[in-house]
């Protein structure tokens, strides 16, 4: 009986870390580049709302039971977690606690793929696919940077719980497939760029996410080599916040233009007057 090769162990491969944060990077340099200041009120409101979309990449992270070892599983030769990609999509909710710290939810719905290579000695393999759609309440606290120009970075963390939208199987059919809980819990932990526009707020955010609920439930021919089976995902989110207020449209350079604008009627009724008391 031979252990998972060691290259299937790890958690994500480098690529889908870096170029999602190179992507990030590049949008907010861009943005730092614009010489004027947009929604220069918008963090002084105490809630925002908005939606995202999101790409992820997910996979299982197993740890294998002494069954395994035993001669009852001896025509197996490995089991290994695949790496698939999914998405998610959902409306957000940005409480201000202070300047520089918020409270985030949303309600996400997550469309998951994940799968069990099972390899046996006679080279010859079975995949167990389990596809799941959940909805996830991300509970999170988010601290950002002082704003520069457009542009404002952030972390974030929190928990976030998950249950399942679709039913579970026929209790037949359990013996033919990987039986998992309905419901989860996992950590998370982000970054990402505040970036201001005109009429709204946008951001690209990075977030890994890694599941403390042991989702093995019962035991058949899928599980007896498993002692405990988590979820892990990295997540690509694209966010939209919130238009301008009333607040926001009287503040800053409009409300300056409106000011230059009576500046300039004020005046030319001076000149007006002027002109008619020397003639």
């Amino acid at each position: 009986m031979q252990a998972t090769n060691t290259r299937y162990k790890l958690d994500l491969r480098w690529r889908k870390v870096v170029l999602p944060i190179l992507l990030l990077a590049g949008l907010a340099s861009r943005a730092q580049n614009n010489p004027s200041d947009n929604l220069i009120n918008y963090d002084e409101q105490w809630i925002h709302y908005g939606f995202l979309l999101g790409v992820h990449s997910s996979k299982y992270v197993i740890k294998h039971s002494e069954a395994f070892t035993t001669p009852a599983m001896d025509t197996v030769h490995s089991i290994i977690p695949g790496n698939l990609g999914g998405f998610k999509l959902g409306f957000i909710a940005n409480m201000k606690v202070t300047d520089q710290l918020d409270f985030r939810s949303s309600i996400t719905v997550a469309f998951y793929e994940n799968d069990l290579l099972y390899r046996f000695t006679d080279n010859t393999d079975q995949r167990e696919l389990k596809d799941a759609t959940m909805v996830e309440f991300p509970l999170l606290l988010k601290y950002k940077s002082t704003r520069r120009g457009n542009v404002a970075m952030y972390v974030l963390g929190g928990i976030t719980p998950s249950f399942e939208a679709a039913s579970k199987s026929n209790k037949e059919d359990i013996v033919e497939k990987l039986e998992l809980h309905g419901w989860n819990y996992a950590i998370e932990i982000g970054a990402g760029f505040d970036i201001y526009y005109p009429f709204f707020k946008f951001s690209p955010e990075i977030r890994y996410s890694y599941g403390l609920r042991n989702m093995l439930d019962g035991e058949n021919q899928f599980s007896v080599g498993l002692s405990r089976l988590t979820t892990q995902n990295l997540t690509v989110f694209l966010t939209f916040e919130g238009g301008p207020s009333p607040k926001q449209k009287r503040g800053g350079k409009i409300k300056g233009r409106t000011l230059r604008k009576s500046g300039n009627k004020k005046n030319k009724a001076q000149r007006k007057f002027k002109g008619n008391k020397n003639g």
